[in-house]
């Protein structure tokens, strides 16, 4: 069976992210031609990053699940989750069922800070961290956290380097009303840290955290701050740069007022520190020091070493210093810049010229940038050149939607339908509800649905 003109599109989404989900909305709502649409998942759940990128204290963030809910049930879309791509659908499978494809993989991997050292246990990755007190299916039986830890350095100024310094700084019992799951909560419970560090090798006018993000920093009922005064002078350049951004201002203006703060004895400190990068982390079988270099800006607002070291006792490492994409197999792939290479969404190959059917949307079209929300503008870019593509899609040999369950049938996948989503969703409010909670999430879905389904 080939599609024709008349028939709806059928469109594969890779990816159940935010990414995703804002362009299954966008071509949902394109008026110009009907659609089928298939949101493709790695994980059992959707989601992506909302669920487990948004730092559990921050709710209100999550609240776009609403909006991503009602975008999944809408009966043009299918949800065929726990499916990789790559081996359980193929490029080609993609090709022979769907009209076109979009990637909307996101930048799963972290960038590593090239130091010494910093494969030591108890140095790991803000990703790794994030995806483990947010109850990550693949992170779930890693313990990410040393017991006997009491001080924990975070690399890197941007809001996920607050969020996870954040979450070191809380007391449990302000996490506990959170989603966060009750094995992280255990261990929380269990941390001797006393003193968090964020550090950033530029000042602070270069720094990538966001009013909001930082101005709850001052308000941790746990945790001191503690800034030096001398580590937020700007230099003329930044003091210009600062002048013409009143985000940048309200940022400088929040951190002078910390610094002023006299501590109050809480049980936790959170240290700022600007103009110092990580140059080793020793230990011998563990992470016990950071040696950072204190550094000064260049006329074009670069860190340049000063030759001046200091050592810092320390057991855990956390680097945030941003993401990076990976390849996807049988998908161009710019390894320099860890995207895929493409124009206003559309996917080209390594002459330029487009690959038909092919798109992208999200971190992984261009790069670990924004925030949430940034990727509705993103993906309503590539909707719109698909949508204007439509006259030269190649159509699917077999877009009949049973073609792709009997294939995914037949390779053995335990696929995640929507409704399947929705026992899981509702497990886990039933599950909060008993602990005053309005969700505790479960680390292992597949189990669950395998409980249900002898339940049957």
């Amino acid at each position: 069976m080939t599609n024709s003109a008349s028939e709806p599109l059928r469109i594969a989404v890779v990816g159940a992210g935010p990414a995703g989900l804002f362009l299954t909305d966008s071509l949902l709502k394109n008026t110009a031609h009907a659609v089928s649409i298939d949101v493709i998942e790695r994980l059992p759940t959707p989601y992506g990053l909302v669920r487990y990128g948004v730092a559990p204290d921050h709710a209100k963030i999550k609240s776009v699940i609403t909006t991503f809910h009602k975008t999944l049930e809408d009966p043009r879309v299918r949800f065929l989750g726990n499916v990789n791509f790559g081996t359980d659908l193929t490029i080609d499978d993609v090709r022979r069922h769907y009209d076109a494809v979009v990637f909307a993989v996101g930048a799963p991997h972290d960038r590593r800070l090239g130091i010494p050292g910093e494969d030591l246990p108890g140095s790991i990755s803000a990703t790794e961290f994030v995806a483990w007190y947010s109850g990550h299916p693949d992170h779930s039986e890693i313990v990410h956290l040393r017991p006997d830890a009491e001080s924990a350095a975070v690399i890197g100024v941007g809001n996920v380097a607050v969020d996870v310094a954040r979450i070191l700084a809380k007391h449990v019992d302000e996490l506990s009303v959170t989603d966060i799951p009750h094995a992280v909560l255990d261990r929380l419970a269990e941390s001797k840290i006393r003193d968090v560090y964020i550090f950033g090798r530029r000042g602070p006018a270069q720094a990538k955290f966001t009013t909001k993000e930082l101005r709850e920093l001052g308000e941790l009922t746990n945790a001191d701050i503690v800034v030096d005064p001398k580590e937020i002078e700007l230099d003329e350049a930044s003091a210009a740069e600062v002048a013409g951004q009143q985000a940048l201002q309200r940022n400088i203006d929040i951190l002078r007022d910390f610094a002023k703060h006299t501590p109050a004895g809480k049980p936790r400190r959170l240290h700022l520190r600007f103009l110092a990068s990580p140059v080793e982390i020793r230990g011998t079988t563990a992470v016990e020091a950071l040696v950072v270099e204190k550094n000064r800006l260049d006329e074009r607002g670069n860190a340049v070493g000063t030759g001046e070291l200091e050592t810092i006792p320390m057991q855990m490492v956390l680097r945030a210093v941003g993401y990076r994409g990976r390849a996807l197999p049988g998908v161009p792939f710019d390894a320099k810049a860890h995207v895929i290479p493409n124009v206003l969404g559309r996917v080209v190959d390594e002459n330029g010229a487009p690959v038909p059917g092919a798109y992208t949307t999200g971190w992984i079209k261009r790069g670990p940038s924004g925030v949430i929300g940034t990727n509705k503008a993103c993906a309503s870019e590539t909707a719109r050149e698909l949508i204007q593509d439509v006259p030269r899609l190649p159509r699917a040999a077999e877009p009949d939607p049973a073609s792709v369950d009997r294939l995914l049938e037949s390779r053995g996948v335990r696929v995640t339908s929507w409704s399947d989503w929705l026992a899981i969703d509702h497990h886990e409010k039933a599950l909060g509800g008993k602990h005053g909670r309005d969700r505790t999430k479960i680390t292992d879905p597949s189990g669950l649905l395998e409980e249900l389904a002898s339940k049957a």
